[in-house]
């Protein structure tokens, strides 16, 4: 039973991976296009977030397929050290894209496709968080559960860059969009430290990690 619950949070995941792409696309473009830092940086994030969920679909498979504790294990802390990688580039690039405008003072134009894909990810994010913790609750696994808290931070996030888009847009305010990606930082530069400690702190022989199968 608790292989099909495993099953379906994978299948969570896949969509969640799916959907990120579809951000990373649209936002990127958008972004790119209309000089928006906000959503440049959003998108980055969303990259981000991607090869969270693909890395937790490769270790909910690997749990699925009966792999043994130390290869769960090992999985476990690959991903951290590559999650903690992605998120450390991700901070750079955003400090660069966003003091790079705040110096040049360069204003980012209207996106009806940038804002169109924010708010529909004030929609679809809470569904896959509820998702993610629904099925890491059922199988007791934290790291489902923690992703679902990250999907929720994402929303934060979102809400965020729309408040920036609309300041530089509806109140003329140019700083607004670069101020709104520097907003993201703390969060991504948390979560490269965390990730990081984490997959340092995984020790494939320790009986210690036993309880730390499910994470």
């Amino acid at each position: 039973m608790i292989d099909e619950r495993i099953r379906k949070g994978r299948y969570v995941e896949v969509a969640s991976l799916l959907y990120n792409i579809v951000e990373v696309v649209v936002s990127l473009a958008a972004g790119f296009a209309t000089g928006s830092s906000a959503l440049i940086s959003w998108g980055v994030d969303s990259i981000v977030e991607g090869n969270s969920a693909a890395f937790m679909i490769w270790r909910l498979y690997g749990e699925e397929q009966g792999l043994g504790r130390r290869a769960v294990l090992k999985r476990k802390k690959v991903a951290l050290g590559v999650l903690s990688a992605a998120f450390t580039f991700a901070v750079v690039f955003i400090l660069y894209e966003s003091i790079s405008k705040l110096i040049t003072g360069e204003t980012a134009s209207m996106s009806w496709w940038g804002i169109g894909i924010l708010c529909v990810s004030l929609v679809v994010n809470p569904g896959l968080a509820w998702g993610k913790y629904h099925y890491g609750k059922l199988t007791d696994s934290p790291t489902l559960k923690y992703d679902a808290i990250d999907t929720m931070i994402c929303e934060y996030q979102t809400i965020v860059v729309l408040i920036g888009i609309g300041l530089v847009q509806w109140q003329g305010w140019w700083w607004a969009d670069p101020v709104a990606a520097l907003f993201i930082v703390p969060y991504v530069a948390w979560e490269a430290f965390e990730s990081g400690r984490d997959a340092y702190r995984v020790d494939l022989d320790s009986r210690q990690n036993e309880s730390d199968d499910e994470q």
